[in-house]
């Protein structure tokens, strides 16, 4: 697909209703979303099936109460005209590494099971309190499958045996999970042939304490799975074609480098990205739930933590070299924007949270985000592939693209002068 020449001599993408209407043309009872743009080429998008509907989204001790989406048929209807056909797009040249990435990981928690017999009662069917970690990630290979890096932030500890009391008698706002020592090796049959790296830079990583930690680490490294978010240091994973990519994960909670320091954060990536091709950073920050759907350029709370600016965050990360921002621990979608060239993902939800979590509407929604980065650590292409959970954590991919429909409202009421636009089954176009 062409770009319209304005009467200046400058390029600029055609309006998103023009491909809407031709589409519309061509392929009828197609649904159009709208057009990639903030600098990038027009991308068609695919039809797309009814909704499917989860057996229960009734949530047990959810983490906060959900009403209905925020952010719901926020994009109003804009005029069509017919405008004259355009040529084709040019193929895309194939990108250097294809990096793909998911929110919130938790294959069910052995510290305490009590939680799987309520569920039980409630969904009137047995519910395992720890299934086999193969069976809840299998539906996620074929979201990855083009993947030479996949990066997932593993929320809790891994082990097995006692650990230190977290939570208090009673307490309705903390949460402890410990995964068996059977996920770590699960994470890497995930994929046949892309590296895995678990991100450690979250608020569960020390559920089990610090011993529990360094288990954790112990148990990823003896699978393969490349462990970041530990410290400062770069976790270096080289691809097939010899490209170093490093991984950089940041939390304002105990566990990882602390996101709030902007000055520290622009030196640790700054000096990494001197050193390696690209630098892909993940956060994990700010508020949760229902509520925190909406990002503003602000420090956030919740439960009276500072949680740190998200905002001031990424784009601090990009501009000290930073080519991808991935975002997580809202426990829901949130906006993207292009910041230069590089894309940032404010929050991927949760993409697999078997035990304990909320299932209601929008908590379920989740996405698989797999970018190709090509020369000078530049976002070449990027897909939002959306995911669903039902009780009491069973992920499936989206055929009715849901959570990319929220990223790309999102992005428009968050981010008007640099939103990254989704469409169709959630193609960015390339930024230039």
């Amino acid at each position: 697909m062409g770009v319209h020449r304005p009467p200046d001599g400058s390029l600029r993408p055609p309006p998103w209703w023009s491909l809407k209407t031709l589409l519309r043309l061509l392929l009828p009872g197609a649904a159009v979303l709208g057009i990639a743009t903030c600098g990038g080429r027009p991308v068609e998008e695919e039809p797309r099936p009814a909704t499917p509907t989860p057996s229960d989204t009734t949530a047990q001790e959810p983490i906060i109460e959900v009403d209905s989406l925020v952010a719901r048929d926020t994009i109003g209807a804009v005029r069509e005209e017919p405008v004259p056909a355009l040529p084709p797009e040019p193929p895309t040249p194939p990108a250097k590494v294809r990096v793909c990435a998911g929110g919130d990981v938790v294959l069910g928690t052995n510290l305490d099971t009590a939680w799987a017999s309520r569920v039980a009662s409630r969904l009137g069917r047995p519910v395992p309190a720890l299934p086999e970690p193969d069976s809840l990630l299998a539906p996620l290979g074929p979201l990855v499958a083009d993947a030479d890096i996949v990066l997932l932030n593993v929320e809790g500890a891994i082990g097995e045996g006692p650990a230190p009391q977290k939570c208090r008698r009673g307490s309705r706002n903390c949460y402890a999970f410990r995964q068996p020592v059977a996920v770590a090796t699960a994470l890497t049959r995930l994929t046949d042939s892309a590296a895995v790296v678990g991100n450690l830079a979250n608020n569960h990583a020390l559920d089990a304490g610090r011993d529990g930690f360094a288990a954790t680490q112990g148990h990823l490294g003896d699978a393969g799975v490349f462990v970041t978010g530990v410290d400062t240091l770069a976790t270096v994973v080289v691809s097939g074609r010899g490209d170093s990519v490093a991984f950089l994960g940041f939390s304002t909670a105990q566990a990882g480098p602390d996101p709030r320091d902007l000055a520290a954060v622009s030196r640790h990536i700054g000096r990494v990205a001197e050193r390696h091709d690209y630098v892909v950073v993940t956060m994990h920050m700010g508020a949760e739930g229902a509520s925190a759907q909406r990002t503003a350029n602000v420090t956030e709370t919740y439960l009276g933590e500072n949680r740190g600016n998200p905002v001031a965050f990424a784009r601090t990360a990009v501009e000290a070299g930073a080519s991808v921002v991935i975002g997580h621990g809202p426990h829901v979608m949130r906006a993207s924007e292009w910041w230069g060239d590089a894309l940032v993902l404010y929050s991927l939800g949760n993409l697999l949270t078997y035990g304990p979590f909320s299932m209601s509407e929008p908590n379920n929604r989740g996405a698989v985000a797999c970018v190709t980065l090509g020369g000078g650590g530049r976002v070449e292409h990027a897909v939002l592939r959306s995911t669903y959970q039902r009780p009491p954590g069973i992920v499936a991919p989206d055929p009715t693209g849901r959570a990319a429909w929220l990223v790309d409202s999102l992005s428009q009421l968050d981010f008007p002068g640099t939103a990254a636009r989704w469409v169709g089954e959630a193609r960015v176009g390339r930024r230039r």
